[in-house]
């Protein structure tokens, strides 16, 4: 199910992409340059301008430095519109950019791999190498993507991550046995984070093997927003059904989870393995 809605022509997000594509074209700006002044991509300022992909504030922020006052827009005041709308945590926000950041409480769960988080670059690097007809400039793009994504653990008072891992991910070669002694290293790092905690879960649970998932708990009276994996790419919601779905699946999961503490001694076996 494709729970992202048709684009309303006179929404905000739409809007918003509209009007940034006429002041860049009147400047006779490409959108690499546009790219460049943003300090992102081409293809996220295509997004933009397509409205597919949700501004951020820093977004909005730099195209009113970009191009003014130009005839009375205001992208800064669009942007507050667009996150106004009933609903803006999830129909319109990118989960990176809005929802990790905004939230309280972060639960990761991953049968297949270590959790984008907590990735090191040579490991992500490893991942998208794998993409079917992807060019090393877009691994870059996405490498770095993934890195800026991390820089929400950095700050002063970060969302509490809670993550759970399957097993056999601290056997799955990923890339090189030196890129996975340098990721379980950084694992052990992260756990040593007041806001991290990692868990390690027993092979025999059967419950996640439908796919990885995450719940963010939001402030305030916001609805806890889930985002679920797929081939093609992530689903966002706050539907209620789906919301106690994954919540249910998340704590049949926890349940064969080991302490923290043994979590961390398996991998820390594990790392002497890549050696």
């Amino acid at each position: 199910m494709n729970i992202v809605p048709s684009l309303d022509p006179g929404s905000p997000r739409v809007r918003f992409g509209a009007e940034m594509r006429r002041l860049r074209e009147a400047a006779q700006l490409s959108q690499s340059a546009v790219a460049a002044r943003l300090g992102c991509t081409q293809t996220q300022v295509s997004r933009l301008e397509k409205a597919t992909r949700s501004p951020s504030r820093s977004d909005a922020e730099r195209l009113d430095r970009l191009f003014g006052d130009a005839q009375g827009v205001s992208f800064t005041k669009m942007y507050e519109r667009i996150i106004a709308q009933p609903g803006g945590p999830v129909w319109f926000r990118d989960w990176a950019e809005e929802i990790e950041p905004t939230a309280r409480i972060l639960r990761s769960w991953d049968p297949l791999l270590i959790p984008g988080l907590l990735q090191t670059e040579s490991y992500a690097r490893s991942i998208f190498n794998q993409e079917p007809q992807i060019t090393p400039d877009e691994v870059t793009e996405r490498a770095e993507a993934r890195m800026r994504r991390q820089r929400v653990l950095d700050r002063n008072a970060p969302p509490t991550l809670l993550i759970l891992i399957e097993a056999y991910v601290l056997a799955r070669e990923v890339g090189s046995a030196a890129v996975m002694h340098e990721q379980l290293t950084h694992l052990l790092e992260s756990a040593t984070r007041p806001a991290v905690s990692i868990q390690i879960v027993g092979p025999k649970s059967l419950s996640g093997l439908m796919g990885a998932f995450m719940i963010a708990e939001l402030s305030g009276e916001q609805p806890d927003v889930i985002h679920v994996d797929s081939s093609a790419h992530g689903q966002i919601t706050t539907d209620p059904e789906i919301v106690s779905a994954i919540w249910k699946r998340y704590e049949a999961i926890r349940l064969w989870a080991y302490p923290e503490h043994v979590s961390l001694h398996m991998i820390e076996e594990a790392r002497r393995n890549w050696t």
